[in-house]
């Protein structure tokens, strides 16, 4: 059985190498796997198969006893959806934009790749206080079609440079 697991909680260093240590500890291989601090907190997910002998309560407490945990809340459950990547979850591009905080940044940016039947794979976006005021990092990991890549990334930096964006990407 595939399970998915989730860690929420106050950040604070440390939190990874004790979350992988422990789930290396049980015996678990990881496959997808997210860590990302949202303000003060921190949320971590990852979808591995279940060992044979397991129960998903046992892997919860097993979790929730770490001391880096304390506070933390942990959910392990059936992951309902396909464990393997189809083609719009691979990712074929890296894609960064700075600039200034606006509202719709990230609208804007997901409407024109939707025009391309591109997908995005990972997405982060931070807003960061500076002293003119917050500025705005998104780094995408994005599957566009191979046929409408150029038009898509052309597409992309326009948007862009009309928000007063830098964009910069790479295949991957």
């Amino acid at each position: 059985m595939t399970i998915l697991i989730s860690i929420n909680g106050p950040d604070r260093p440390g939190l990874v190498s004790a979350i992988a240590a422990r789930l290396f500890d049980l015996g678990f291989n990881l496959g997808d796997t997210n860590f990302a601090v949202l303000g003060t907190g921190f949320e971590f997910d990852t979808v591995t198969d279940l060992p044979a002998d397991m129960a998903l309560a046992d892997i919860e407490k097993a979790l929730a006893a770490l001391d880096e945990l304390s506070g933390c809340s942990v959910s392990v459950a059936p992951f309902a959806y396909d464990a393997t990547h189809d083609e719009s979850g691979v990712a074929t591009h890296a894609v960064g934009f700075r600039g200034g905080d606006q509202p719709g940044l990230l609208a804007r940016i997901a409407e024109v790749l939707i025009e391309y039947d591109a997908n995005i794979v990972r997405l982060n976006a931070e807003r960061l206080p500076g002293a003119e005021g917050h500025r705005y990092l998104t780094t995408c990991a994005i599957a566009i079609p191979a046929d409408r890549a150029t038009a898509c990334l052309a597409a992309l930096a326009n948007t862009a440079g009309q928000m007063q964006l830098t964009c910069d990407w790479q295949a991957l």
